[in-house]
């Protein structure tokens, strides 16, 4: 009966420490964090193209955190306005691609482009082309 309960509140200090320094002579204990949602899945509402998905930020950061676990089930982050924003971001000098299309090339009718790469991904249809190497020759070998 006198045994805490999970919606019971946490403790909190009343009092700041005595001795403040990098070793506190009476360190006092802190509260717990608050739970909280999670976040959105997008910071803006407008249209605007400058915001990713804090969606992706939380891929790259599980991605990060361990590196040998398999991330499955992410193709539904793959939209329109996902590829729309990745081709705006991609460098407009870039040497093109194996299949010789540039930038400017496929930006040229961008909306059918997007448009038809998206149902190919999302259909299993798409495979993406080997990337072409390129031999520098460097003074060492």
């Amino acid at each position: 009966m006198n045994g805490r309960e999970e919606a019971d509140p946490s403790i909190v200090p009343s009092k700041p420490t005595n001795k403040a320094g990098p070793p506190a002579a009476e360190p006092v204990e802190g509260s717990d964090r608050a739970k909280r949602n999670a976040s959105l899945q997008s910071t803006n509402r407008t249209q605007c193209r400058s915001i990713v998905s804090q969606a992706q930020a939380r891929i790259r950061q599980a991605a990060t955190r361990n590196r040998k676990e398999k991330l499955t089930a992410l193709l539904h982050h793959i939209s329109v306005d996902t590829l729309r924003y990745v081709f705006l971001d991609m460098k407009k000098n870039a040497a093109p691609g194996i299949d010789g299309v540039t930038w400017e090339h496929y930006g040229e009718d961008l909306d059918r482009n997007l448009m038809d790469l998206h149902r190919r991904i999302h259909t299993g249809a798409y495979r993406a082309q080997p990337s072409r190497r390129k031999y520098i020759p460097k003074p060492d070998g």
